[in-house]
């Protein structure tokens, strides 16, 4: 079975569609980004995947489990969202380990990842001492990310991995998330800079309006791209995504 499923995957808000009819099929083990202008409807895709929200039609199934199936589904996954959640008033050692208790994983084995994925990421352990509240929004984003994985999902879900990282931490980033599939983590990557899905995605998924317009490789996307001499995955995707300039903000509306 495929890490990520989806067949005919439909969200409508009222008269407004949301995700249309979304068929997606992602190996284990492998890195899909997902792209899309704002309000393409990716957020409430990851939503769908999730749990956090129930499709209107369709099926999707993530590490075989059906996305309706909340509390079987929550062991499988990490997910970042673009706002992740932190207690404030906590230290990151805290937050990480209460998040540890809520999965119930082992305590010290916990406790060695958790003071390992911190110190890659530059955070030291007075950093990790200090409240949440004090942290600059790179520092939460280091935590929030640990947090996502840090029970060895069968899929994480990354929605702008590297918001507010300086270069040193953006790179280290995407390295963990090799490592992550290298594995057997399948990593769902929502972002807009696009340099990070050319470097680490093993699959493109562009949508727009709710729909799958384009799925290839980053390199084949590239060579489609018409424009100028210099060919990029922001050629392809701008150019895959400007048949209609219409703004929609169902994303921003209904996440």
């Amino acid at each position: 079975m495929p890490a990520i499923e989806t067949t005919a995957l439909t969200k409508r808000y009222g008269s407004t569609t949301a995700v249309d009819q979304l068929d997606l099929s992602i190996p284990d083990g492998t890195v899909y980004g997902f792209l899309g202008p704002n309000g393409a409807g990716k957020t409430t895709t990851m939503r769908i995947l999730t749990g956090l929200t129930t499709p209107t039609s369709g099926s999707a199934t993530v590490a075989d489990v059906p996305v309706t199936n909340r509390d079987s589904l929550r062991p499988h996954i990490g997910y970042l969202p673009e706002e992740p959640p932190l207690y404030e008033q906590a230290t990151a050692y805290e937050q990480l380990e209460y998040v540890a208790g809520l999965r119930d994983l082992p305590q010290q084995e916990t406790q060695a990842r958790i003071d390992d994925l911190l110190n890659r990421l530059d955070l030291s352990q007075d950093d990790a001492a200090t409240r949440i509240s004090d942290y600059s929004k790179g520092m939460r984003q280091k935590v929030a990310y640990v947090q996502a994985i840090l029970h060895d999902p069968d899929v994480a879900f990354l929605d702008e991995p590297t918001s507010g990282l300086d270069p040193r931490a953006a790179r280290t980033i995407r390295e963990l998330i090799r490592e992550l599939t290298d594995e057997g983590t399948t990593v769902f990557l929502s972002t807009h800079i696009l340099p990070v899905v050319e470097d680490v995605a093993d699959t493109v998924g562009i949508l727009y309006n709710g729909q799958l317009v384009a799925e290839d490789t980053p390199g084949q996307l590239t060579k489609r791209a018409e424009t100028g001499e210099t060919r990029t995955l922001e050629d392809a995707f701008l150019e895959l995504t400007s048949t209609d300039p219409a703004e929609d903000d169902t994303e921003a509306t209904h996440g």
